[in-house]
């Protein structure tokens, strides 16, 4: 039978230093995703990649083989041993993988439950995929039914109220830090989605002057004129962290934008005052050996937990009435599946039935006694009403099952019937009609 398959980690299972190793670069995913579907054992795949998960979600007539084949993938783009990477990978199949993903879609398995962002994330993974041509039945009805329950949740909950993020739940550690920010200094490196959140978040917080260094200039200037800031080019970005007093740094650089030699040289030059640096990167854009020079204060994507489980209490009503939205669109997701699985042996058992019904036709052809086409056709009939109603009840009931039962019996059912290696038409017996004899 087919399966879906989810392979993946994430802050919960894996440190930043293992989830950089296996973050894909935007333009990485659609040609990884290319590559895991390549694969004989892989039927349809996707691939979301975040700053805290990467998860690759398969369609799999052999679930272990593909399970494998996905596993020595991430290993390869990390450039790791397979067996480096098992303790913080996590397998599901199914409804359970659907269940993930649905969870995902909804922000329920995001560092900063209800952030909006993620919906958007797993939108372009699902588009990347369809770009690759790497989609199927299973993973159309899969992401398209995960994005409309993420609709869901935010339009009948109040989890994402406040538009919080990481992004947001760093301007609060800053401000933990530092206190009243709006006279502080802030240099935020990238101009991406989690540098336009963090200049939103700063911005409401009354910090005035930004300056964004960025390699997509005409980007960063564009951020900069919306929320009051300036811009400097990236060369120009030692003498920003001079008199910076916060970086935030969120680019899609493969490798640390900051370096700690470098960083040294800035320290001398800032007489003393401390420096607040916050990382939004995955991989990282600051080198961590820069939190250890005096005067530093660096503090990372994983570093954030502490601000984010007081965030996480304040949304668990929300998170619960959520998790309900979600289990009620699985059980819908379920029964599709369920149905999707029932199908291929009824039709093979119906046609098996129709093509017993023609040989027993078939087969009797020569031997019927004045026996009319409107006889004919009302005979053929009245074989193939028998058939349907002997099969009626227990295709009713197969897809009543539930779970490991369905599959058992539809199991039981191909091999009573010879469904899986159903022998040749004349192997079959005879169904000729012969003459009825008196007792």
């Amino acid at each position: 039978m087919t399966e879906v398959l989810l392979v993946g980690t994430s802050h919960k299972t894996a440190p930043i230093a293992v989830r950089e190793r296996v973050a894909l670069a935007e333009g990485r995913v659609q040609e990884f995703v290319g590559e895991l579907a390549a694969h004989p054992a892989v039927r349809e795949a996707v691939v979301l990649s975040t700053c805290n998960r990467t998860e690759l979600y398969l369609v799999a007539g052999d679930p272990v083989e593909a399970e494998t084949v996905a596993l020595g993938a991430l290993a390869r783009e990390a450039g790791l041993r397979p067996t480096a990477l098992i303790g913080g990978i996590y397998s599901e199949r199914n409804c359970d993988a659907a269940r993930h993903l649905y969870r995902v879609a909804s922000g329920l398995e995001s560092m900063v439950v209800g952030e909006a962002e993620v919906q958007g994330q797993v939108k372009r993974a699902y588009e990347a995929a369809l770009a690759a041509r790497t989609t199927g039945p299973l993973t159309n009805q899969l992401f398209r039914a995960a994005l409309a329950t993420g609709k869901r949740v935010r339009t009948e909950t109040a989890i994402g109220a406040g538009g919080a993020s990481v992004a947001s739940v760093a301007v609060d550690a800053a401000r933990a830090a530092l206190g009243e920010l709006s006279k502080r200094r802030v240099c935020i490196i990238g101009a991406g989605e989690t540098a336009e959140l963090t200049a939103r978040a700063l911005t409401e917080r009354g910090v005035a002057t930004m300056f964004v260094a960025n390699r997509r200039r005409d980007r960063a200037i564009a951020l900069a004129r919306r929320f009051g800031g300036e811009t400097i080019a990236f060369d120009q970005l030692p003498g920003e962290l001079e008199r910076a007093d916060i970086v935030v740094a969120s680019t899609a650089s493969p490798h640390a934008i900051v370096g700690a030699e470098e960083l040294a040289l800035v320290m001398a030059a800032r007489d003393g005052r401390p420096l607040l640096l916050l990382d939004l990167a995955v991989p990282r854009d600051i080198d961590p050996e820069c939190g250890l020079l005096p005067g530093v204060t660096l503090v990372d994507i994983d570093g954030l937990q502490a601000q984010v489980r007081r965030n996480h209490l304040e949304r668990q009503a929300e998170a619960r009435r959520a998790e309900g939205i979600v289990e009620e669109e699985i059980h819908a997701f379920a029964g599709w599946l369920g149905t999707l699985e029932v199908m291929p042996t009824v039709t093979a058992l119906r046609a098996q039935a129709d093509e017993l019904v023609a040989g027993v036709l078939a087969e009797n052809e020569g031997r019927w006694e004045a026996l009319g086409e409107r006889d004919r056709a009302r005979v053929e009939a009245m074989l193939r009403a028998t058939v349907n109603r002997l099969l009626h009840e227990p295709t009713r009931r197969l897809r009543a099952l539930e779970g490991d039962r369905r599959h058992a019996s539809l199991q039981l059912l191909r091999d009573l019937f010879g469904l899986e290696d159903a022998p040749a038409a004349g192997e079959r017996p005879s169904a000729e009609v012969r003459e009825l004899r008196p007792r």
